[in-house]
C-alpha cells in the first residue's frame, strides 16, 4: 500500500476500512484532472461473487459506468491510490460515516466520525438490480402506510412497479448525496408532488438512513393530494416533511434551496421549476420532464419535413430536443448535467430523468455557440432561455 506519507489516521481509516465486512460504501468525488475522460466520480461496494468477498469499483465517465472488481487483498491499496485521484470521498462503515479531503498538494485529511447504526449487513448480490436500497421483506412504515407493502414487508403485487419505480429513483439520488452542502439543515423542495411517494421516499433516505439535517416541501395545486399527503406525515411524526398547495412559478416560500425535485410537471411547468431551482443556486436538481407539447408547435426546419410530418414522430423528436435544450441550459447555468433512463421504457415513455449537479464550471463561449446553433437550426424559442435573465445567454 502507498500512503505516500500520509497521516495515521488516513492509514488507519484504509486498515478498518480493509476488515472484512466493515465497508458498506465508499464514494469518491471531485477529480483532480481535468481531463473530459476522467471519471467523474467512483463507488465502492462490496460484492460476493464465486470466487469470495471481492469489491466492486465503478466509474461514471459521462452516461456510461465501468466496473472493475478489486480483492479483499488489494482493496487499501486501491482505495489510497483513488484518493489520489480525487479531492473528496465518504467512507460508510457499519460503525461510522467517514469524510476524507484532499487538498491541492494531495495531503489527505481525515475530517471526522459520524456515527451510523446500519443493522446487519444485507446479501451481497454481484447482481444489483436485485439489490434494492429498500429492500424486499424489511417492513417500511411510509411504504405500509401508502399501500405499497404490507406491514410484514412484502410488496403488494400490484405495486411492484411503484416498488421498483420508487428503488430506482433512490438510487439516483444516493449517487449525489456527496454533492449536498454539509454543515447546515438541508432544504429541499418538491414541485408537483401529487401524491408524494418519492417524496416520503427521499425523506426516508435522507432523514431516516442517512441521519441528513433536512427539511422537505411538496408542493401541489391539488388541495385533497396535499391534505392527505401532509395527514400521512404527521402519523409518522415526520415534523421536517411538510406539504402546501401552490403552483411552481408562484412559489416563494425561500430565499435558497440545496435540491429541486420536479417529476412530471407538465410542459412548460418543469422549465419554471428548473428556473426556480437556478435562482436558488440549488446544489442538485432531480426532473422527469412530462409532455412537451411547447416545441412541437415550434419546430421548423424544412430539411427535417420527412421527420417531422409524421405526428407521432414529431412529438417523440419535439420531446427529445426539449430535453436537450433543458440539459444545455443547466450546463450553462454552471451544471454537471445526465440525462437518465428513470424506469424501464414498457411502462412509461417518459422514462427520462434530467439529474443535474452544480460545479460552477462551464466553458460559457463554447457551450453559448453549441446551443444557439442548435436552437437556430431547428427554429425554436425555448421558454426556459427566454424567461431566465441570469443566464445572460444574449450577453
Amino acid at each position: 500500500m502507498s500512503t505516500n506519507g500520509q497521516s495515521e489516521a488516513w492509514q488507519a481509516l484504509l486498515e478498518e476500512a480493509s476488515g472484512e465486512g466493515r465497508l458498506v460504501q465508499a464514494t469518491f468525488s471531485s477529480p483532480r484532472s481535468k481531463d473530459e475522460d476522467a471519471a467523474k466520480k467512483l463507488t465502492v461496494r462490496p460484492v460476493k461473487l464465486k470466487s469470495g468477498l471481492s469489491y466492486q469499483f465503478e466509474r461514471l465517465r459521462g452516461n456510461k459506468a465501468y466496473h472493475e472488481n478489486v480483492t479483499s487483498e488489494r482493496l487499501a491499496e486501491k482505495l489510497d491510490e483513488a484518493m489520489g485521484q480525487y479531492k473528496q470521498a465518504l467512507f460508510k462503515l457499519q460503525s461510522a460515516d467517514v469524510q476524507v479531503m484532499a487538498n491541492k498538494k494531495g495531503v489527505i485529511t481525515v475530517l471526522g466520525r459520524k456515527s451510523a447504526v446500519r443493522g446487519e449487513t444485507a446479501p451481497l448480490s454481484h447482481n444489483r438490480n436485485k439489490s434494492y436500497v429498500l429492500p424486499e421483506d424489511e417492513p417500511v412504515p411510509f411504504l405500509h402506510a401508502l399501500g405499497v407493502m404490507t406491514a410484514e414487508g412484502k410488496v403488494v403485487k400490484a405495486k411492484y412497479d411503484k416498488f421498483r419505480q420508487i428503488n430506482r429513483f433512490l438510487e439516483m439520488v444516493a449517487d449525489v448525496v456527496p454533492d449536498l452542502p454539509r454543515g447546515k439543515k438541508l432544504t429541499i423542495v418538491d414541485f408537483g408532488c401529487g401524491k408524494s411517494y418519492l417524496t416520503f421516499a427521499l425523506f426516508h433516505l435522507l432523514a431516516i438512513k442517512e441521519k441528513l439535517p433536512v427539511h422537505i416541501i411538496g408542493l401541489d395545486l391539488k388541495k385533497d393530494v396535499i391534505e392527505n399527503c401532509a395527514k400521512l406525515a404527521k402519523e409518522l411524526k415526520w415534523d421536517d416533511l411538510t406539504f402546501s398547495v401552490g403552483d411552481i412559478n408562484d412559489y416563494m416560500g425561500h430565499a435558497s434551496v440545496d435540491m429541486v425535485v420536479t417529476l412530471h410537471a407538465c410542459d412548460t411547468a418543469t422549465d419554471a421549476a428548473l428556473l426556480k431551482a437556478i435562482g436558488w443556486d440549488a446544489s442538485v436538481i432531480l426532473s422527469v420532464p412530462c409532455c412537451q407539447h411547447e416545441l412541437f408547435r415550434q419546430l421548423s426546419q424544412p430539411a427535417l419535413k420527412p421527420l417531422l410530418k409524421h405526428g407521432i414522430l414529431k412529438e417523440r423528436f419535439a420531446a427529445l430536443v426539449t430535453d436537450a435544450a433543458r440539459a444545455n441550459l443547466l450546463e450553462l447555468a454552471g451544471y454537471r448535467t445526465q440525462l437518465l433512463e428513470f424506469i424501464d421504457v414498457e411502462h412509461t415513455p417518459k422514462n427520462i430523468l434530467i439529474r443535474a449537479v452544480k460545479n460552477g464550471k462551464a466553458d460559457r463561449d463554447s457551450l453559448k455557440i453549441e446551443y444557439e446553433t442548435f436552437r437556430d437550426i431547428l427554429g425554436i424559442s425555448p421558454y426556459m432561455e427566454m424567461n431566465f435573465d441570469s443566464l445572460m445567454l444574449k450577453s
